[in-house]
Order: structure tokens, then C-alpha cells, then sequence
């Protein structure tokens, strides 16, 4: 049966692959990309859950593993829940288990709803038996969610469970370092401090500096300085 889907306008960033994610070369997040990586084809752990604060890059792996999943040709929906709260849970996840891959970001922004709880744990209960793939993202642990569902709880905990830790300036700085070198930059370490010091503070704003100032670099043919950083954000 193919799903039966809402109208729903949600795109995935284009950024947010696997390819873009820094690692160092001793992280933990190693052992969470290659799973994730192999998710679909090697047909192990069909319940992921991922938890970490903004800018831990929760919502980057989602949106990676769901890239990986359409470059294999295969049928998957991300589910950014920030974004989704006005619809009705039950019509919004009806026959999503026969996807090979759902992906449901923020789920703790629907705990303590009775409607979302039921929604959601029907939707375990569906995909496990349809065989299918489920990537949940939250900002903490299963056992920390308010849930009013206790059934629910354990459905979260039935896969592996791993946290993300948020980056200190000194990982962003490299995360900007990678992600200009990425884009064909060079960032200093001066001037990614500089950015880091006068800009939000948060990756995702610092990855829409970037952005900005790719395009800047680019017309006005000049490299990253801190002057030209200056320049165009007006600082």
C-alpha cells in the first residue's frame, strides 16, 4: 500500500549528509554514523533513537540518514515535529509503516499530548510489524520524557539509544573550518572565532553565516578576513 500523504511542505536542508558532518577522529559519533549509514541495507536495528541539545546535530543525522535513503532510490519522510503540531497526529502518521524509513524529529515537543502518544505508539507497534526503519531525534533520553503513555516509554528504548553532546567553540570551530573547506574556503582560525564571538552562537546560525559569506566571497572575489567579515554582516 503507498502511503496516503498529507500536503505537507517539508524540505530537507541540503547541507545535512553524512559527508557534512565533522568528526574527530576519537568521537563516539563514528559508531552512530556508520550505523546509521548502513541502517537501510543491512537491515539491523530498526529503532534508532538520537538525543542531544540544539546544535548537537540530532537533526543533522535525521535529515543525513533520510538523504542517504532517496540516494538509494528509496521512499522516506522526515517529520520535523516543531513544525507539525497543528496537524492531527492520527491522519499525519497513517500508513507510514510501509516506507522503509521514517524519520521523526522533536518528539519531545508532543509529549504529554494523549492524541500524539497514541499516535505515536501505534506507529511502533505498525512499523515493527511491517519491518520497517524508525529514526527518532529529541533533546533527552526516553526515560526523561514526559510522557503520560507508559507503553510509549519502552517503545522509544526498544533500539539503541545514543546521546550527542553540543559542541564547545573549540569543535565549532573546526565544524566551520570543515564546512567552508567543504564549500572550497579557506576559514583562519582567526576569523572563525571572530565569527563564532560576534555571531549566534548556535551551529545553525553559524552555518547561515556561511552561507552569506560564501556568497559575498564569490561576488566580490575576496577571501575570509575579518575585516571582510566585518564588511558584510555590518559589524
Amino acid at each position: 500500500m503507498v502511503p496516503r500523504q498529507l500536503s505537507l511542505r517539508i524540505n530537507l536542508n541540503d547541507d545535512a549528509t553524512f559527508e557534512n558532518f565533522f568528526l574527530l577522529d576519537q568521537d563516539h559519533k563514528h559508531q552512530i554514523v556508520a550505523l546509521l549509514s548502513s541502517q537501510l541495507m543491512s537491515g539491523e536495528e530498526p529503532f534508532v533513537y538520537l538525543w542531544g541539545p540544539n546544535g548537537s546535530g540530532v537533526s543533522h543525522l535525521l535529515q543525513a540518514s533520510c538523504h542517504r535513503a532517496a540516494a538509494n532510490d528509496l521512499q522516506v519522510q522526515y517529520l520535523p515535529l516543531a513544525e507539525l503540531l497543528d496537524y492531527p497526529p492520527q491522519q499525519l502518521l497513517e500508513n507510514l509503516e510501509h516506507l522503509p524509513l521514517i524519520c521523526l524529529d522533536n518528539i519531545q515537543l508532543v509529549a504529554g499530548n494523549s492524541a500524539w502518544e497514541e499516535a505515536l505508539f501505534s506507529l511502533y507497534n505498525r512499523v515493527r510489524q511491517a519491518n520497517g526503519r524508525l529514526l527518532v531525534g529529541a533533546d533527552c533520553a526516553p526515560r526523561e520524557l514526559p510522557l503520560q503513555l507508559p507503553d510509549l516509554q519502552s517503545r522509544l528504548g526498544w533500539g539503541p539509544v545514543f546521546q550527542l553532546q553540543a559542541s564547545d567553540d573549540e569543535v565549532k570551530t573546526l565544524i566551520l573550518q570543515f564546512r567552508a573547506y567543504r564549500r572550497g574556503m579557506e576559514l583562519g582560525d582567526d576569523v572563525a572565532r571572530f565569527l563564532i564571538n560576534r555571531a549566534a552562537r548556535d551551529l545553525s546560525g553559524l552555518m547561515a553565516c556561511l552561507d552569506t559569506l560564501e556568497g559575498a566571497s564569490l561576488e566580490a572575489k575576496r577571501k575570509l578576513s575579518i575585516p571582510f567579515v566585518k564588511q558584510v554582516f555590518g559589524w
